[in-house]
């Protein structure tokens, strides 16, 4: 796996020309339209709401490595009493070989599917809110889960995960898959790339995954 992975990544926020001092406007797809790598989302099947996620750089790599489009209601970001939100999130990560990081002070490890693995776990971790737990004991709460989370996304072969078809681009692709009681992540491969994906209050089984021909489509209200 990547290490960059479970470091995180500098967010690559977007953001328009600083000109005297002053940010210009902002436009949310420019660290999208920036990558070298063909993004996915769900396909026609899906005919609700689409957003923009993130798009991400791992340390010290100056590039985007990954990124993630959203389907359905976006994740709460504070704690909800009753949270019912259903949404799908792909996460999208470029093929690399192992390199050099940018800085030229070490070496960075080749993305694999258990990238993908990771990145998905840590977003369904981080829209989930248990029980009633404040900011602070989430944090810990959070920091633990993602520990294990790197841990299960590490061993795709092992028993946490089990073996699901679902088509990419219209041909059936193998993806390992497990669920909890936060919600299902997902992992495998597409032309390209290599495919992550959580959800919660959608179907798994039901989805299928594409190229995304138009981004366009996921700044629309």
């Amino acid at each position: 796996m990547d290490a960059t992975s479970q470091a995180g990544g500098a967010t690559a926020t977007a953001g328009g020309p600083v000109v005297g001092g002053q940010a210009g406007p902002v436009d949310p797809l420019v660290p999208y339209l920036s990558a070298d790598f063909p993004w996915y989302g769900l396909d026609e099947g899906w005919t609700g709401r689409r957003f923009l996620v993130q798009a991400g750089a791992g340390p010290r790599t100056g590039s985007v490595d990954y990124g993630s489009l959203g389907h359905g209601e976006e994740p709460a970001q504070r704690y909800e009493p009753r949270d019912v939100r259903k949404f799908a999130v792909v996460v999208t990560v470029a093929r690399r070989d192992s390199r050099r990081s940018a800085d030229n002070t070490g070496t960075l490890e080749a993305t694999s599917a258990s990238s993908a693995a990771w990145l998905a776990g840590s977003g369904l971790l981080a829209g989930t809110w248990p029980g009633q737990l404040d900011r602070a004991l989430r944090q810990d709460w959070l920091d633990q889960q993602s520990s294990l989370a790197w841990d299960l996304a590490d061993d795709l072969a092992g028993p946490g995960w089990s073996t699901l078809s679902l088509p990419v681009n219209g041909l059936p692709q193998p993806f390992r898959y497990r669920e909890s009681e936060y919600g299902w992540v997902l992992a495998g491969e597409a032309p390209g790339v290599l495919l992550g994906a959580y959800g919660r209050g959608v179907s798994a089984y039901g989805i299928g995954f594409s190229t995304v021909p138009e981004l366009a489509a996921y700044t629309r209200p």
